[in-house]
Order: structure tokens, then C-alpha cells, then sequence
């Protein structure tokens, strides 16, 4: 674990030194992401492919050493690169659910400079619940807010129900009440 986390840490500095030697404001678009070339996207894929079955047999530790091989075939920058968004989502998962929530946390932020981050409701909501069990309440109704404005409350439905419950405690509803589904 501790290397999992040292991993982490080393890669975010790595990855925001890289952002701010190239003035990164926001992430690209995803529609105007590069293309990975066709031989790395394979091997990456296939990795990926590997650890999101370790993920499947809660073998979590072992997907992230997975995900995080995977990372190191993408080409600099990083952030570029819209396998970027899915890797760092899949290691930020899986930190959550080893209940290693600061890395979760970093990994999800740092995923947020990537293509097709923003905006992604589970993504979204994965940040706010690492930002909930950190004691992070502002950051967590914020990101928890998001997934549910984009989602609805179903994008809760197999998660602990606390997240939903905290969240609208934070938003006023709309005029008339929450409609059916919200």
C-alpha cells in the first residue's frame, strides 16, 4: 500500500509540474483529444483490460499496479490523452474501495485535466464521496452536487445512501420540490 501511495504522490507532482510548465488552464476537449497511436492504444487496452478483471475479483491492490502500467505506455503529456480520464478513474476507484481516500482523492483531481473528466457524473461522484470520508464537507458537496445534478439521484442507487442524503441537505430544491426520480 505504501508504495501504491508513494506511486501516487510522485505522479501527481510529476503531473502538475508537467501542467504548469504548459500553462494548463483547463483540460482539452474531448473531441479534439489526439488519437493514442494504434500499437500503444492495443497494449494499453490490454493491460487495462487485465486489471479491470482483478477490479472484478475485488483484487484491488494488484488492478491499481495494473492501471498504473497501463499509464506509464501513455506518451507525454499525460493529460492529453483521453486513456488518461478512464486509467486515473479506474486507480481512483480502486483506492477507494481499499479505503485509501487521500489517494483516491488526488487521483480523481488529477483526472479532472484530462479529456472528458469534467462533467463525468461518476467520476464526479467518487470524488465527492473521497472528499466526504476525508471530512472535506464544502469540496464533497460541491463534487457530490455535480453527479447528482448531472445524473439524478439513480446514480446513487448502488452507492451508501449517506452521499445522497448529505447532498441535499446542501441544495435548495426547485420551485415546486425535487420532481419524481430526484
Amino acid at each position: 500500500m505504501k508504495n501504491i501511495l508513494c506511486r501516487s504522490f510522485f505522479t501527481i507532482v510529476t503531473f502538475a509540474c508537467s501542467a504548469r510548465a504548459q500553462s494548463l488552464a483547463r483540460p482539452i476537449p474531448v473531441e479534439k483529444a489526439p488519437v493514442l497511436p494504434a500499437h500503444i492504444n492495443a497494449k494499453v487496452e490490454e493491460i487495462k483490460s487485465n486489471a479491470d478483471k482483478l477490479m472484478r475479483r475485488m483484487k484491488y491492490s494488484d488492478a491499481i499496479q495494473g492501471y498504473w502500467r497501463a499509464y506509464d505506455l501513455l506518451p507525454n503529456p499525460k493529460q492529453n490523452w483521453r486513456q488518461t480520464t478512464h486509467l486515473l478513474a479506474a486507480i481512483g476507484e480502486a483506492n477507494f474501495l481499499v479505503g485509501n481516500y487521500e489517494a483516491c482523492r488526488d487521483n480523481l483531481s488529477l483526472a479532472m485535466y484530462s479529456p472528458g473528466a469534467i462533467g463525468t457524473p461518476t467520476i464526479h461522484l467518487r470524488l465527492g464521496a473521497c472528499q466526504y470520508e476525508l471530512g472535506n464537507m464544502d469540496r464533497a458537496a460541491d463534487e457530490l452536487a455535480r453527479a447528482y445534478i448531472l445524473a439524478g439521484k439513480s446514480i446513487f442507487k448502488e452507492r451508501d445512501q449517506k452521499y445522497l442524503t448529505f447532498v441535499k441537505t446542501k441544495l435548495l430544491p426547485p420551485p415546486g420540490g425535487w420532481p419524481d426520480g430526484w
